[in-house]
């Protein structure tokens, strides 16, 4: 149920010699909603006796399910937990970093079981407005005898809104540097095939390399630390106006893959 960060120059058109010369990547891209193919595998959580499990965060905890502040470690998004159980469906999980409020993702379960609507608010790696939106998912496993009903095994089935700040992003090549930037804060400038580089922006991201795979793929290595925890792989279409991209998340061995528009 933790998901954010799908990573504003405008395109000088003045002149033809110029738009030739850049590269085939430039421009201001938007996810399609639409073509988001999310991770087949679950989120597993319990919540019973008074306790809040989350089964499959790395690394995973297990808090009071009171409402109150509860410090959990090893997470560079948050670093306490909150668990208020609204009523016999419906649960609000509140993380913060430093006291602050950084995420806020309120999940009600249908009265049949088998799914939920869940709608979020996530500063956790934005510098300006919060990323915000809600979508649906599927139970795909029960929880224990006489757990909560949002115990179980989850997996995202959709996305019914998203805010645009959460799904555009902006690249720019210039003297073989590849420069990202999304209107969330985040950014890198990395030279392409070159070494790592600082990633700014995302408190789990600490340095990005990025190499070219042919005239039309870009694969983006992200790090923490110095572990690899996210492979990006973009490949654009054959007129330029799209592309896929499939991203390899390491740190949860799960993998998912999108459609961006070029603006």
């Amino acid at each position: 149920m933790k998901n954010s960060r799908y990573p504003i120059l405008l395109l000088v058109l003045l002149c033809p010699m110029a738009a030739a010369a850049q590269s085939a990547f430039d421009g201001t891209w938007k996810v399609d909603m639409s073509k988001v193919q999310m991770p087949k595998q679950p989120d597993v959580v319990v919540v019973q006796n008074g306790e809040y499990a989350c089964k499959t965060c790395v690394p995973p905890f297990q808090v009071k399910a009171d409402g109150q502040d509860h410090a959990v470690s090893g997470h560079p998004y948050y670093d306490s937990v909150a668990l208020t159980v609204v009523d016999a469906r419906t649960v609000k999980e509140t993380d913060k970093k430093a006291g602050k409020v950084v995420t806020i993702v309120t999940t009600t379960v249908a009265p049949d079981g088998k799914s939920a609507h869940f709608e979020f608010t996530d500063s956790s790696n934005t510098n300006g407005a919060p990323v915000t939106g809600s979508g649906e998912i599927t139970r795909v496993a029960a929880g224990p005898a006489g757990s909560h009903a949002a115990s179980g095994s989850w997996v995202t089935s959709s996305f019914d809104s998203l805010s645009d700040n959460g799904t555009t992003f902006t690249f720019k090549e210039e003297g073989g540097v590849l420069s990202m930037s999304t209107p969330a804060g985040q950014s890198y400038q990395a030279k392409i095939g070159g070494a790592e580089a600082p990633y700014k922006g995302d408190p789990g991201i600490t340095s990005v390399s990025v190499k070219e795979s042919g005239s039309n793929v870009l694969v983006e290595t992200d790090k923490r630390d110095g572990k690899v925890i996210s492979v990006s792989t973009s490949t654009l279409s054959a007129d330029g106006k799209s592309m896929k991209i499939a991203v390899e998340d390491k740190l949860h061995n799960r993998s998912s893959s999108y459609v961006a528009i070029r603006q």
